[in-house]
């Protein structure tokens, strides 16, 4: 996705860090920093432990989704 403008109508199930802070409007530090807290909590991936976050707890941190629907 370098390059192009998140359009929140076609974004994945699963989101990156950056991806997450573009669309917060927030830094890459702030997603992580939320991840410890448990504000926005991540799912880890692979042997790196990459984090991805789902697309519904984003959107409820925008304030479009219902939190039971997560």
């Amino acid at each position: 996705m370098a390059n192009q403008t998140l359009s929140i109508d076609n974004l994945p199930d699963l989101l990156t860090v950056k991806e997450v802070a573009q669309i917060l409007r927030v830094s890459v530090l702030t997603i992580k920093r939320w991840g410890k807290r448990g504000k926005l909590p991540a799912i880890r991936i692979n042997s790196r432990g990459d984090r991805r976050y789902k697309k519904e707890a984003v959107l409820y941190m925008l304030g479009m989704q219902a939190k039971g629907q997560i």
